[in-house]
């Protein structure tokens, strides 16, 4: 998608039943996909054949949220990157040998404000060890419609996580660094930003990491900021929960916007669609050993 069209317009309208939304876009372009429900949450795990998966290559599973803040019209959060996935599930449909994605559209990120195990991918991410699903690539997409520029969201390695872990985690975060450089021509950054589903997983104990995109004036002020106002990461990673008013109009316009009014069509960048769809479709290329 390069511009805002009729069906997405139609998605982020305050009426519309977006778990089924999907469904249907999926179905109508020949892609199953089925509703996951894990303790009161729908998530929509999109199906496709076994002839697209090889046990030698570790499972990228991808994730965006579908859900939205009441009120909003949600389409930076996160209603551009569900379509640009959803039109990646186009294209994977169609992908010549193996991909190993396993793409899932979770429900109730928006719920991770009254803390992380209120998130839909915290349970998710519970039954995916009890299911022994601990070795994927884990990949979040959140606000993606905004800007350029992709960010690689700065994590912090949870307290008292094993060895396994920490090189798990290192790993999955220089792949994903790897994909970005070759996905944008070196034009990314490495920022703190608000834990997305990845939050949930992370408290899991399974490694996962999260991109969003900003225009570059905003990732340019942003760096900067971050040196003149230490305190502003902690602000922006929840870490300290003030509401400084100098700390809020340091925060990028673009997150600022998200869960109002004005995360409306009108502030998207039709640029924004390209530089993702460049970014999906390298990591359906990319291949690590399981």
């Amino acid at each position: 998608m390069t511009e805002v069209t009729a069906e997405f317009i139609r998605f982020i309208s305050q009426d519309c039943n977006r778990a089924d939304f999907i469904i249907s876009y999926l179905e109508a372009r020949g892609i199953k996909a089925v509703i996951m429900p894990v303790e009161g949450r729908n998530h929509i795990y999109v199906v496709f054949p076994q002839s697209s998966y090889n046990p030698m290559f570790r499972i990228k599973t991808v994730i965006a949220h579908y859900d939205r803040v009441a009120g909003s019209p949600g389409a930076n959060d996160n209603s551009a990157a569900v379509f640009s996935m959803m039109e990646w599930a186009s294209r994977l449909a169609s992908f010549r040998g193996i991909h190993n994605i396993r793409l899932i559209f979770t429900d109730g990120e928006e719920l991770g404000s009254a803390g992380i195990s209120s998130q839909g991918a915290f349970s998710l991410a519970g039954l995916f060890r009890k299911l022994g699903i601990t070795n994927d690539d884990v990949f979040v997409f959140d606000c993606m419609g905004r800007g350029s520029v992709p960010v690689f969201a700065r994590q912090c390695v949870p307290s008292g996580a094993s060895e396994k872990f920490k090189k798990q985690f290192a790993a999955l975060e220089q792949r994903t660094k790897s994909l970005l450089q070759s996905a944008a021509g070196g034009r990314w950054v490495t920022l703190p930003v608000s834990y997305s589903d990845n939050a949930g997983f992370l408290a899991c104990g399974i490694p996962a990491v999260a991109v969003t995109m900003l225009p570059d004036d905003e990732a340019s002020k942003y760096m900067f900021d971050l040196v003149k106002n230490p305190e502003l990461e902690d602000f922006v990673m929840r870490r300290k929960s003030g509401t400084d008013g100098s700390m809020k109009e340091k925060v990028p316009l673009t997150w600022r916007l998200i869960h109002s009014a004005g995360d409306s069509a009108e502030s998207l960048t039709p640029e924004s669609f390209s530089v993702t769809a460049e970014i999906l479709d390298r990591l359906a290329d990319m291949k690590s050993m399981a």
